[in-house]
């Protein structure tokens, strides 16, 4: 089969491949580079969105021309929110070659060891902690740490941040200051305490998992068969076995088979919602929706749930260390492009969200509850609400909600709007957790360590008691961009995919990412969903 980088019209209506992969994201990456390492089978990797190699990804600091605007980017949003003041929350997605992971703050972070134990615990054989760990490594390749828990010579490069920024050093002064600890490897023995984030960069620019999985052999591999805007339609069944898939190319429907398997990568929206269109999920729901039922599955787009985050905003008058709109910051901002041209380090190789870390809210507690991310710019509604002058913020998210929603369907196509519902703070007690977490954040940024640094308090200078801090947090809270969950891994009846990420009730069918973890991890995404793909790839080439 031919390869490109581009659009193609080479995949005829009724090609065939071993495997079909719907989506091109963090885990579609890893899948279609590592299974096609295998010459004697060829496989199809389906993208709705570009090619993923332009400077606005490959940049670091382009993310945040992303983040607020339909370029390379779902730009989805949610239903309105019962925890939020019925408010609708944004939910930005990666739409590329290397989806999220060509979109996201590159903060290298797995969770914590408890997390993937409880998933074993949950009747999910072969994920705990020690069993996940060989996969995170394999896809790792980290230039600082080299211990037993982390990994060279893999596809995902793992680096220091290059912008040597003086505010991670006042980050860390206030983390000294009001007595939380530091730690200098999350990902490490210990997850708690409070530094500056790794990140999947290499040589100053973004490594997605597409530049580390895919783009290296899209044009050496006649096996590899990549097909960008080209949006699934619909799975294709034959006796209760999905064999293809129709998809939608620039206004053209084809249609493509596969005779081992076709695997769902297409995130924790659009998996639930193609397996709905395509007749498997609640049979009431696809009734009602005019979908004839392929296999009734009740769990499809059930366990949505993602990391419920607050942002403290300031404005500071450090125009030399924070981005900001400025006439001074402008001029300097022209000075990092040429030095960025030169050696790929300075301010435009930052992730912005620079620092962070995992906290206790309370010293009971097994592991954190609470994640930072600390950002050299003022951020505010995502970055779509700009502010003259320069600015720092500080994200706490809570690591472990209670509160679960759902994906539903509008109509019976993938064109129809989702109903994406997380249900953000839909159980009193997240709203408790994160009333405590604002109030370790607030006691960091409030350290002396910032009193040259911060100007003013935007959001939260007037908030005293608590219930004004449960009114500010109903009124400003949104995702922190980890939902997970809606095609859990399992074995109780709500349940989509086994512990082989085989779809319960048909044959010839997977989804692979992170809508089937169980449980949202404690800490960022990305790093996961890439070690879900990898231990997957294991599992199919065992058979299992």
């Amino acid at each position: 089969m031919n390869n490109t980088n581009n659009t193609t019209t080479a995949a005829s209506r009724d090609a065939e491949y071993d495997y079909i992969v719907i989506g091109g994201g963090s885990a579609g990456s890893v899948l279609a580079g590592r299974l096609t390492e295998d010459p004697s089978l060829s496989l199809c990797l389906l993208e709705a969105g570009g090619g993923g190699n332009s400077w606005m990804v490959n940049t670091p600091v382009g993310a945040v021309v992303i983040m607020p605007t339909k370029m390379n980017n779902w730009a989805l949003e949610t239903v309105p929110q019962a925890g939020l003041n019925g408010r609708k929350g944004y939910q930005p997605r990666g739409k590329c070659l290397g989806g999220s992971s060509a979109t996201n703050a590159m903060a290298y972070i797995r969770g914590n060891r408890k997390d993937y134990d409880q998933w074993a615990a949950l009747g999910n054989t072969g994920w705990s902690y020690d069993e996940v760990l060989p996969y995170f490594k394999k896809a790792e390749n980290n230039e600082r740490i080299h211990n037993e828990f982390h990994g060279q010579g893999g596809p995902l490069n793992v680096s220091e941040l290059r912008t040597d920024n003086p505010l991670q050093q006042t980050y860390l002064a206030a983390a000294r200051e009001v007595g939380y600890p530091l730690n200098d490897d999350f990902n490490g023995a210990e997850q708690e305490g409070l530094g500056i984030y790794q990140v999947t960069q290499i040589n100053g620019e973004r490594c997605s998992a597409a530049k580390g999985y895919l783009f290296p052999h899209m044009d050496k591999r006649p096996n590899l068969h990549v097909e960008i805007n080209a949006l699934a339609q619909r799975i294709i069944f034959e006796n209760g076995r999905a064999v293809g898939v129709e998809f939608k190319q620039n206004g053209v429907k084809k249609t493509i088979r596969a005779t081992r398997e076709v695997i769902v990568s297409a995130g924790a929206f659009q998996s639930p919602q193609l397996l709905m269109v395509s007749g498997i999920g609640d049979r009431a729901e696809l009734e009602a929706q005019g979908i004839p039922v392929i296999h009734h599955l009740p769990g499809v787009g059930k366990n949505l749930h993602d990391h419920p985050d607050f942002v403290f905003g300031y404005k500071s008058n450090n125009t030399q260390d924070s981005f900001g709109l400025s006439v001074g910051g402008s001029f300097r901002v022209l000075g990092q492009i040429q030095q960025y041209r030169k050696n790929h380090t300075g301010m435009i190789s930052s992730n912005f969200a620079e620092c962070g870390g995992f906290l206790k809210t309370k010293p009971s507690l097994d592991i954190p509850n609470v994640q930072l991310h600390f950002v050299i710019a003022l951020v505010d509604n995502h970055a779509r609400t700009m502010h003259l002058g320069h600015g720092i913020s500080c994200h706490v998210c809570l690591l472990n909600p209670r509160s679960r929603g759902t994906v539903k369907l509008s109509g019976p196509t993938m064109d129809d709007p989702l109903l994406i519902d997380p249900n953000f703070l839909g159980d009193p007690a997240d709203v408790e957790d994160m009333v405590d977490g604002f109030k370790m954040t607030k006691k960091l940024m409030d350290a002396n360590a910032f009193k040259d640094t911060i100007t003013k308090d935007l959001f939260t200078a007037d908030v005293k008691t608590d219930d004004d801090i449960r009114a500010v947090l109903r009124a400003r809270v949104d995702t922190v961009y980890h939902p997970v969950g809606s095609c859990k891994m399992g074995t109780d009846e709500m349940a989509v995919v086994s512990p082989t990420l085989k779809v319960y009730g048909v044959a010839g069918l997977r989804v692979i990412d992170a809508s089937i973890m169980p449980a949202v991890v404690n800490g960022n995404t990305n790093a996961p969903t890439i070690m879900i793909a990898e231990k997957a790839v294991d599992m199919i080439r065992a058979g299992l």
